[in-house]
């Protein structure tokens, strides 16, 4: 098991800190930023629980631990940690996802796994027509809670978790503490310990520089990229992530890379799942150096290396823009983000003043001239609160209630 970090200098903090909680049979809370590991921090305890079992040597009847993920290549990327890890312990897990035929899948599960890594709305679908059963699961983990509970899956949680066992022990990791991920934790954990590495609110990490040019004209900005890639690209053969927000977008870059004679692929919603993996493969094994992804890969690639992150187009989300660039700078490594502002995202310019100042990042005059105030999201009791940013008016103190 622990050949899979053979690598490792030492745990990384947020497995450090977990590691003995979730081997002491405790439910757990892990928050920490994208790329610290906190995908080893629950697969090993995993891999340790399932060998504690009675039954272990026996073909599993159903699966003991079930891993949640929001996306397809986040939850193939936790199926590869849990194969490597447990292949010469004898664990077997599947990989459960939309976009592919159910039959492998359901083929899979008889023959008798250990784990289940699935993305929500391909698991209920199994779970409806009875091919799967999680009756025995007995470790429950819900990855990036955040981001399922951001784009709509709370009902499909709440009825995977109903479906296991009520004395499971369960472990939910994500990047920030919204109240929707609170709630769910007091619906579903038991007495659980929270672990915080860094801050609960929502902050890049410091391993990136993060450089924000902005464009006058947004029709510049495929010239542009072609013109850094010249720098950041001379040796043809780092990795660097290209972010476009739409689908169509992120073909004609692709399509733009290819003419210029770069060697490149690309993965979105529109493209088959083996295309999607054929392309995630060759990037990681840098085979094709350069990626150009829509916000499906913003919290589905953790490949240590990657060098540049370029946001062509910014996302509809402050969220999504930390989780784009936390693709680079992972394990420990650093990294360059590099980012495209236009006046078209001018009302999202105070929420990343907001993410650069606690980053130490000079702000660019152009981006201030946007403004710097904040609209955060309206509470049920208080309404809605601004933070003004711009200026030189001193920062009030900050009280935290928990």
């Amino acid at each position: 098991m622990l050949d899979v970090t053979k690598s490792f200098k030492a745990p990384s903090p947020i497995q450090a800190a977990c590691w003995p909680i979730v081997l002491s049979g405790r439910d757990i809370i892990g928050i920490a930023e994208t790329g610290s590991g906190k995908t080893l921090a629950f697969t090993l305890p995993a891999l340790m629980h399932i060998r504690g079992q009675k039954e272990f040597n026996v073909k599993p009847k159903g699966p003991t631990v079930l891993v949640v993920s929001p996306t397809r290549e986040l939850a193939m990327q936790t199926q590869e940690q849990c194969v490597a890890a447990g292949k010469s312990s004898g664990i077997k897990s599947v990989c459960i996802y939309g976009g592919v035929s159910k039959d492998d899948q359901r083929r899979a599960i008889r023959s008798g796994v250990h784990i289940i890594v699935a993305t929500p709305g391909r698991l209920l679908d199994l779970l409806e027509d009875g091919s799967c059963n999680i009756d025995a699961v007995s470790y429950l983990v819900l990855d990036e809670a955040d981001r399922m509970l951001d784009t709509g899956f709370e009902e499909a949680i709440r009825s995977i978790l109903r479906k296991t066992r009520k004395d499971r022990q369960t472990a939910m990791f994500s990047a920030t503490w919204p109240e929707s991920v609170r709630k769910l934790a007091h619906d579903f954990l038991d007495r659980p310990v929270k672990v915080t590495i860094g801050s609960p609110d929502l902050g890049a990490s410091s391993n990136v520089t993060q450089i924000v040019e902005v464009l006058d004209d947004p029709r510049n900005k495929e010239r542009r990229l072609l013109e850094l890639l010249q720098d950041y690209h001379k040796t043809r053969k780092n990795r660097i992530l290209i972010f476009a927000l739409y689908k169509k977008e992120a073909d004609r870059i692709e399509q733009t890379l290819q003419r210029a004679g770069y060697n490149v692929g690309g993965i979105h919603g529109d493209k088959s799942q083996h295309i999607r993996t054929a392309a995630l493969e060759a990037f990681k094994n840098g085979s094709v150096p350069l990626l150009v992804a829509t916000d499906v890969a913003a919290r589905g690639i953790d490949i240590t290396g990657i060098t540049h992150v370029i946001n062509v187009t910014f996302p509809l989300t402050i969220e999504d823009y930390v989780h784009r660039i936390g693709r680079t700078a992972r394990g420990g490594q650093t990294g360059i983000a590099h980012t495209f502002f236009t006046v078209n995202e001018k009302g999202l310019s105070g929420a990343l003043i907001n993410v650069l100042n606690d980053a130490g990042v000079k702000i660019p005059d152009e981006l201030r001239k946007f403004g710097g105030t904040v609209k955060k999201k309206a509470h049920s009791i208080y309404g809605d609160h601004f933070k003004d940013i711009g200026g030189e008016v001193k920062q009030p103190t900050k009280i935290r209630f928990e």
